[in-house]
């Protein structure tokens, strides 16, 4: 569904990634962890189309992302941290926008529209306008914006962020969801709710990948003297300790905190 291989990026003389390369399969829900200036952002903004890798491949659905961008944009569906919504628009309307410009045929758009009012919980706010609505609310709008020309891999960037506990479990419930219809890459700094939702990981540090499992081994462990289960969070710290062993290869760290994630 999803094959990535050796994507580099530089931005000047900084690398923000380093020879990435993974794939995912239909179905699959992958959560990707970094730490902030790892190359989170920059991976997403190069699937997605919106940047241009410096060398490297990405193959979406058959199709290599060079030479069909284009056809590759309508098989997407992303859901930026910040989403691209319009505050005077009401949701119906907004959605219906939606569709018009993501390619949905004329005689689809009707169906489509009732599909996500119901799949992401909107038909009773369907004639509000969007800056009346709560943030949990917006980032169910943003999700079916992202769902409603029905791509076959679906991009969220902290899709959580800023909600409520309440509004966090129905939009975990969405995500989840999602599972029999299409491919999702799922980032987010909290790790519960990758717990949640995700079968496999992916983490990414100083813009290469150093983890990519599946989340049942990962909390299993691999040490006999584990006496519990590991936990995401200790995983993750386990893998940002300062490498000390001189059997152990160092990786170059940066110091540099670039708005490309």
């Amino acid at each position: 569904m999803l094959i990535v291989k050796h994507i580099s990026k530089n931005f000047g003389s900084f690398q923000a990634l380093d020879k990435v390369s993974f794939e995912m399969n239909k179905g699959d829900i992958v959560g990707l962890l970094g730490k902030n200036g790892a190359g989170k952002t920059t991976l997403m903004r190069i699937l997605t189309s919106f940047i241009t890798p410096s060398s490297g491949t990405v193959t979406i659905d058959g199709d290599d992302m060079n030479k069909h961008s284009l056809t590759i944009r309508q098989k997407i569906g992303y859901l930026p941290e910040k989403p691209p919504l319009y505050g005077d628009m009401t949701v119906q309307y907004y959605l219906k926008f939606a569709a018009e410009i993501k390619g949905v045929p004329k005689h689809k758009r009707k169906f489509q529209l009732a599909k996500v009012l119901q799949e992401c919980d909107l038909e009773q706010v369907k004639l509000k306008t969007i800056a009346t609505l709560s943030k949990g609310y917006k980032q169910r709008v943003g999700i079916a914006q992202a769902i409603i020309h029905e791509p076959k891999l679906l991009i969220l960037d902290e899709p959580t962020s800023g909600l409520d506990p309440m509004q966090i479990q129905q939009v975990l419930a969405l995500i989840k969801h999602q599972q029999d219809q299409r491919t999702v890459l799922l980032s987010t700094h909290t790790l519960t709710e990758i717990e949640q939702v995700a079968q496999r990981v992916l983490m990414i540090k100083s813009g290469r990948i150093v983890l990519d499992a599946p989340l049942d081994d990962l909390l299993k462990g691999t040490d006999p003297s584990q006496s519990q289960p590991l936990s995401l969070e200790q995983v993750f710290i386990n893998h940002h300790q300062p490498q000390t062993s001189e059997n152990t290869p160092q990786t170059p760290e940066t110091t540099h905190q670039v708005s490309h994630g």
